[in-house]
């Protein structure tokens, strides 16, 4: 059977967050995934082959994502490329030649072993595969590349005013998840019946896998107890409550940032809004031996 590929492909314009050389060591132990950058930041030195750079400046992409989708694309902030997700597939259809799945997301991650979650039977029966239960994933996101799937995004109401809108929307999850699943409330059975008048609603697959710390929702065991410790060796993540089991990645959004923490926390300085300094281990050192992600940013693995 032939391995299905895949490229994630992330505007990213500003600066490098401190933490992208663990980021792309976690790349590299997905050699058999591509990324594909489109920045104004340079190519970083630890860059593995399989993340690729496209540079380029934010106005330029801007012009180009006009051009593409014959609007006016014309943020003032690069967060505003968030909305734009949904359209990325088609947008840049002409770099996805060869490719079995085209995928959007964040970089607030750190990944393990991707291919143990997205197997061979995942993608040849599934062509949306999101990492909630109810919803698109915006952080890591994948669709089938077909005229179809790089076209969904036009399946949004009133899509081209959301994107000339230059407030960050959500768009990536609010809008584009009704295309997919748009009766998510309903039981199981009733939606099953629903996907009958919709082909997007059918072979798309919504499972949960745990990789946002301090979210609303309960850890897998129905606790709130997130695990406030984690660790990457050799392209294994696990966490410090939940022994051996591996995760697919970490989301870590919610320690860099207050703005979407659950809302009682938000008046309160995130984790690592409060560090100095965040990065504590040399990334030779990490990529060796390992590093551990917390509340304490990026440690030693035996810190």
């Amino acid at each position: 059977m032939k391995t299905a590929s895949i490229l994630k492909i992330i505007p990213y314009f500003g600066k490098w967050p401190a933490w992208i050389d663990f980021y792309l060591e976690s790349c590299r132990h997905n050699p058999d995934i591509s990324w594909l950058f489109y920045t104004d930041c340079g190519r970083p030195p630890t860059a593995p082959a399989n993340v690729q750079f496209i540079e380029t400046t934010f106005e330029d992409y801007k012009k180009l994502v006009s051009t593409r989708l014959d609007i006016d694309f014309n943020p003032t902030h690069p967060y505003k490329l968030c909305d734009l997700k949904p359209a990325l597939g088609f947008i840049h259809q002409d770099q996805l030649t060869g490719y079995d799945f085209f995928a959007f997301g964040d970089i607030d991650i750190i990944y393990g072993k991707l291919r143990a979650f997205l197997t061979e039977h995942v993608l040849q029966k599934y062509n949306v595969i999101s990492n909630h239960e109810r919803r698109i994933s915006g952080h890591f996101c994948l669709l089938r590349n077909s005229e179809k799937y790089r076209n969904a995004f036009r399946k949004i109401p009133h899509w081209q005013q959301l994107l000339e809108n230059d407030q960050h929307l959500g768009i990536d999850e609010s809008k584009f998840s009704k295309v997919f699943l748009p009766h998510r409330k309903h039981p199981k059975w009733l939606q099953c019946f629903w996907s009958l008048s919709s082909s997007y609603q059918r072979n798309t697959l919504y499972k949960e896998q745990y990789s946002t710390i301090l979210s609303p929702m309960p850890w897998w065991d129905g606790s709130m107890n997130h695990p406030q410790q984690w660790f990457w060796q050799n392209g294994k993540l696990t966490n410090s409550s939940d022994g051996e089991r591996e995760f697919m990645y970490l989301h870590f959004m919610n320690w860099k940032s207050n703005t979407w923490l659950p809302k009682p926390l938000r008046n309160e300085p995130s984790a690592w809004m409060k560090l100095d300094k965040l990065v504590h281990v040399a990334i030779d050192i990490g990529a060796k031996e390992g590093f551990k992600i917390s509340p304490e940013g990026f440690t030693a693995i035996n810190s």
